[in-house]
């Protein structure tokens, strides 16, 4: 089957065999090519969309690493600040602190050694008591305060008013100082 436009042209003596032949295989080497080129273009497209989609994710894990550290590094330095303000400090305890003073800090029983002032001092509420390194220290309530807003698991303070529960039954009956546990 024919063009028929190219018979009538044919047929007219208007063009030769050969010149129609030509003209098929220009318009043949011309879809082979296009196709040829659009396999090209959607290979190039797709390949060109998964490297942008790699970029994409390696940059927001670059990102979140970069957060990561970031925020690693901001509590670095706000553990060192914290400890610098407990080691600059803290109360003096020597061979004279021979009460030991017990309390609660992440559901267990610890114990500090103070002398008599300090731990009225800490039944009152002006002094806190501050964790470094694993050991606890004494701390002025201001100083206790501002560790307490950097870290809060770093410090415990007491304070009388905020132990009493309002629920509590036992809340009219004091508890001695001299009792020991």
């Amino acid at each position: 089957m024919g063009n028929p436009f190219q018979d009538q042209l044919l047929k007219a003596g208007l063009v030769t065999k050969k010149q129609v032949q030509k003209v098929k295989q220009d318009k043949n080497r011309q879809k082979k090519l296009q196709k040829q080129h659009s396999k090209k273009e959607k290979a190039v497209d797709e390949v060109k969309l998964k490297a942008q989609h790699v970029a994409e994710e390696k940059a927001n894990r670059d990102r979140e690493l970069n957060r990561k550290k970031e925020e690693q590094a901001k509590q670095k330095a706000i553990s060192i600040e914290i400890n610098q303000l407990i080691e600059n400090n803290c109360l003096a305890r020597d061979d004279s602190c021979e009460i030991v003073y017990n309390f609660e800090h992440n559901k267990k029983v610890r114990r500090i050694y103070v002398d008599a002032d300090m731990k009225q001092q800490i039944v009152n509420g002006r002094l806190g008591i501050a964790r470094i390194e694993g050991r606890y220290e004494l701390v002025s309530k201001t100083i206790a305060e501002k560790i307490q807003q950097r870290n809060a698991k770093r410090v415990v303070i007491f304070d009388t008013q905020a132990s009493a529960d309002e629920g509590d039954a036992y809340a009219e009956h004091q508890i001695p100082d001299d009792l020991m546990w």
